[in-house]
């Protein structure tokens, strides 16, 4: 006897109830999201107006004439502009760390819905070419799959209106973790790291739109940019799930 699809997912639900990947509770139905508890989802911290416009973090406080981003201080930015969806704490940090980290897939869900309560950031990027970070060959192969290429797909999707995902970028340098390094050494490390890929080519009279899961220092996004502008892009821009 077969049994449809929503009848099993709903029936394993019932025996084993989601877990929060925040705080490990139960995750009761009818929310807004499938791995986040109702608390912990009102704990992410959605990014709001006004903000930096090279990293989009925050800016807290009245504003009053120009302000410096401690953030992105030292960066110089081959990309026009940055937008950020959350800040890469608590509830939105566990999505992003059970999805790279622990092959987390079922996280995807909750990281769309982000997005679609962030209308500022998908007007954004409405109509561009989101071209996600890539993973070198070897970091893919293990992992299974490039978390910025689904991201890429969530916001896409999220966004509609002919917003596209290619994946126009290939890793040529196989470098080690960046986590550890400050601004000056990752981007040291990844001069050059970035091209586009074989037999690719571009419309420069597209908007085109790098998507990576955080912005940290910047420099990863900033060595794609640069390998898109010598591919032909004009003004590419940046957006990332996270802010940290």
């Amino acid at each position: 006897m077969n049994v449809p699809a929503s009848f099993a997912h709903g029936l394993s639900a019932v025996v084993f109830p989601p877990v929060c990947v925040h705080c490990r509770g139960l995750v009761t139905e009818g929310g807004a999201y499938q791995q986040l508890c109702a608390g912990c989802a009102a704990g992410i911290q959605f990014v709001h107006s006004p903000h930096c416009t090279t990293c989009g973090h925050p800016y807290y406080g009245e504003m009053a004439g120009e302000r410096m981003c401690p953030h992105c201080a030292g960066l110089v930015p081959e990309f026009r502009e940055g937008r950020a969806a959350v800040l890469f704490k608590g509830p939105a940090r566990s999505l992003v760390i059970e999805l790279k980290y622990h092959h987390g897939l079922h996280v995807l869900a909750d990281m769309e819905t982000v997005f679609r309560q962030s209308p500022d950031l998908l007007d954004f990027v409405r109509g561009a070419v989101l071209v996600p970070v890539p993973l070198h060959p070897r970091k893919e192969r293990e992992r299974g799959y490039n978390q910025s290429a689904l991201l890429a797909e969530n916001l896409a999707r999220a966004a509609g209106g002919g917003t596209a995902v290619h994946a126009l970028l290939r890793r040529v340098a196989d470098t080690q973790t960046q986590t550890a390094f400050d601004r000056r050494t990752r981007q040291a490390n990844l001069k050059n790291a970035f091209a586009l890929v074989r037999g690719g080519g571009l419309n420069p009279r597209q908007h085109h739109i790098l998507v990576d899961d955080v912005f940290t220092t910047g420099s990863t996004l900033n060595s794609c940019a640069r390998a898109l502008r010598r591919a032909g892009a004009l003004n590419p821009d940046v957006v990332t799930f996270g802010h940290g």
